[in-house]
């Protein structure tokens, strides 16, 4: 059977030597049919990182775009609208990535045809560092389907058995292409700063196709969290970070929920996020819950004043494009590993 085409997509953001370690090693992998497609929306990168994405460009290893904006979403979508394969794969550019990981990603698709979406499990070092190192997870909860408090329930961390999901991490997430051509499903680029749970928002909206998500823990990478640039490019401690932490949190929710799922959801998120209670272990200062509770009404307000101004208008930043043409099986085994 002809392996499915695979068109990596890499968003990138203020990366330097992480970056060049993720495009080496993405690069590495023994799978026969796949293209890597940076979009850099970096304005200046060190010497070295220049040096060696003009270098992967101009052998033909990568595709390189660069872009004069900085939105994860429309970097998503820039890249979708130029990409060929048959399975349009996402990665963080600070990843590591095993022997083998594209191989499970196809495999899913191969194995199961009602299958839309694959999550991948993710070693994400900063929170294996905070939890249990023997704790494992085979059935996740029932709560974890449902989209009102799902997202306090979903753990692609220590997950160690196939399943449905509710949703994916941004940093290992698969789509068949035909969600992208036939549905004209896009990511929302009104979700803004780190995009906290435009992924949450993009695979809610694929229920509405029939397929499903599965999370595959095979399909598993490392992701590093580094401290700086991507997502972290706005202090957690500013007014910014902590309004558009809440707007796109009631964004996601107003777009896709219920009434009373909504309301489900700005329970949890107040009861862990304002009171600081488990999960999130905040401080109990009445001052500090004083501020959240703060943030969180700012951030409610900014998400229907969103809602309000653009109405259904998503694209923000790039411009609705036809998708190519989806590769041939003769194109598919003839292309060469790059």
């Amino acid at each position: 059977m002809t392996s499915p085409f695979i068109s990596v997509i890499v968003p990138t953001y203020g990366r330097e030597a992480v970056l060049c370690a993720t495009l080496k090693n993405t690069l590495a992998q023994q799978y026969p049919a796949y293209e890597v497609i940076v979009v850099d929306q970096t304005r200046h990168h060190q010497p070295e990182t220049e040096a060696l994405l003009k270098k992967l460009a101009a052998e033909g290893k990568i595709q390189l775009y660069q872009v004069e904006w900085a939105s994860l979403p429309a970097a998503r979508n820039y890249a979708v609208e130029r990409a060929v394969g048959d399975i349009i794969l996402f990665i963080d550019d600070d990843v590591e990535l095993p022997e083998g990981y594209l191989q499970a990603h196809a495999q899913v698709y191969t194995d199961r045809p009602d299958v839309g979406a694959v999550a991948g499990r993710v070693f994400d070092r900063m929170k294996l560092a905070d939890a249990r190192p023997d704790l494992q997870i085979t059935d996740l909860p029932p709560q974890a389907m449902d989209p009102g408090i799902a997202w306090y329930y979903i753990d692609l961390v220590h997950t160690i058995k196939p399943q449905q999901v509710l949703t994916a991490r941004g940093c290992n997430m698969s789509f068949r292409r035909l969600l992208f051509e036939r549905h004209q499903l896009r990511f929302d680029e009104r979700f803004r700063g780190s995009a906290v749970r435009e992924e949450s928002d993009f695979c809610l909206r694929i229920r509405q196709t029939g397929y499903k998500i599965w999370y595959s823990p095979t399909a598993h990478l490392i992701h590093l969290g580094e401290e700086t640039g991507g997502c972290h490019d706005i202090s957690t401690r500013s007014l910014a970070y902590q309004i558009t932490f809440y707007h796109n949190h009631f964004l996601m929710a107003l777009k896709n929920l219920t009434p009373l799922q909504v309301l489900r959801l700005a329970g949890r998120l107040f009861d862990c996020h304002v009171l600081g209670h488990p999960p999130c272990n905040k401080s109990g200062s009445p001052l500090k819950v004083m501020s959240r509770f703060g943030f969180y009404s700012l951030g409610f307000l900014d998400a229907v004043g969103t809602l309000i101004k653009t109405g259904n208008q998503e694209r923000v930043y790039t411009q609705p494009q036809s998708m190519p043409a989806c590769i041939s099986s003769q194109n598919q085994s003839q292309k060469e590993l790059v």
